[in-house]
């Protein structure tokens, strides 16, 4: 076996929480590596935490001001010479399907430094994110060095409840973010893809703390029940509807969008249950999507929905926004979908999708009159279109 394929078998036949000591070790004995180390993106993604430093010693590293926040945002290897030393760093993008997880830093001596080898740990540093995905189900060790602070109940019901963070495939790249990333409540957002077929669905329970997680909760699971068994999205949901309003009888709903892809042809099929709303860019036009108003999720008993189409073409971006954006106000009273939204969505055209999210919440903090963040929940799509063969 070459030296790449036994550094994979031993990585998969670890302890869920050695991944990283047994890269180490395999790296030092195949590359000649003098140190290895990994920093996990927080889940605000504003800072990368080390792994397996104790938490008195472990200093986050800024995602704008160091060289393995700049190989984050720009999802490419990096290198830094080693000051006093005859090394290099290198900076690895651990990252799956667009889901960007953290950096894997790499000590190599200068002599070994190759681009072949750096082609190699790029490998590698995929091979590692997979497996920290597997590894979740069985250890808490990377989420918990995620963390800044503890994150309230019903934060941790919410980021369970999701898919990941970003997802990208052949036609279109999907990024998304939740704020204030430690303490959300009621917003969420869920996606699923096949061969076919593209759905997304973002939601926001009414009221606060764990009665909201728990509405949302409720609302993710019975909208994914009925997709899970090939049902139309209209049917969705008035499937989830029902199961909110025998809970609840009325007195708590859940605002819904809910939009079907159709990947070969660019179709767009969508039910807009409440107050979540849809964006366009198509070049440099921003607007709104104007959508048939239908009932949120548990009002009334057996509501019925019906679905609007329209048509995304390669180079469109779609953003689904809470209320929480849109509603946002200024020190003067101006909400922010009035004029800065349409803006910070301008502005925000050359980055990818995976990190539009985080910049026009970070444009909404700068511009809001609370000093607490209302939930709010951004989720961007560029659409590429399938190629024709």
């Amino acid at each position: 076996m070459n030296r790449r394929t036994d550094i994979e078998a031993a990585v998969r036949a670890a302890a869920p929480h050695a991944l990283l000591a047994t890269l180490r070790t395999q790296l030092s004995a195949a590359y000649g590596a003098l140190a290895v180390e990994l920093h996990l993106a927080d889940y605000s993604l504003r800072v990368l935490k080390s792994l397996d430093r104790p938490d008195a010693e472990n200093e986050p590293l800024s995602l704008h001001h160091s060289p393995e926040g700049r190989a984050f945002d720009s999802q490419e290897p990096r290198e830094q010479q080693v000051r006093h030393n005859d090394a290099v760093d290198h900076y690895l993008p651990v990252t799956v399907r667009g889901e960007r997880l953290g950096i894997l830093t790499v000590r190599l001596p200068r002599a070994l430094s190759t681009p072949e080898l750096v082609g190699e740990l790029t490998h590698v540093a995929d091979l590692l994110g997979h497996e920290i995905l597997v590894a979740e189900r069985d250890t808490d060790l990377y989420q918990r060095a995620r963390r800044t602070s503890r994150l309230t109940l019903a934060a941790e019901m919410q980021w369970q409840l999701l898919p990941a963070r970003a997802c990208t495939a052949a036609e279109f790249a999907i990024g998304a973010q939740l704020e204030p990333a430690y303490a959300i409540h009621g917003d969420n957002f869920d996606w699923a893809a096949d061969g076919e077929e593209l759905t997304l669905a973002v939601t926001n329970g009414m009221g606060e703390g764990i009665q909201a997680s728990l509405l949302t909760n409720l609302a993710v699971n019975a909208l994914r029940n009925a997709r899970r068994a090939g049902i139309g999205i209209a049917d969705q949901a008035a499937l989830a509807d029902q199961a909110l309003y025998d809970q609840h009888r009325g007195a708590s709903h859940v605002s819904t969008l809910l939009l079907r892809f159709e990947l070969a042809t660019g179709r767009v099929g969508v039910v807009d249950a409440g107050s979540p709303q849809l964006w366009i860019q198509r070049g440099r036009s921003v607007r709104r999507m104007a959508l048939e108003a239908q009932l949120p999720l548990g009002m009334f008993e057996e509501s019925q929905y019906t679905v609007q189409e329209f048509q995304v073409e390669p180079g469109d971006r779609l953003l689904l926004l809470s209320d929480g954006v849109y509603d946002a106000v200024s020190p003067l009273g101006e909400a922010y979908g009035d004029r800065m939204l349409a803006r910070a969505i301008q502005s925000t055209r050359l980055l990818p999708a995976a990190t539009v999210p985080r910049a026009i919440l970070g444009e909404l903090a700068d511009y809001r009159v609370t000093e607490t963040l209302d939930d709010a929940l951004v989720l961007c799509l560029d659409w590429f279109g399938r190629q024709k063969d």
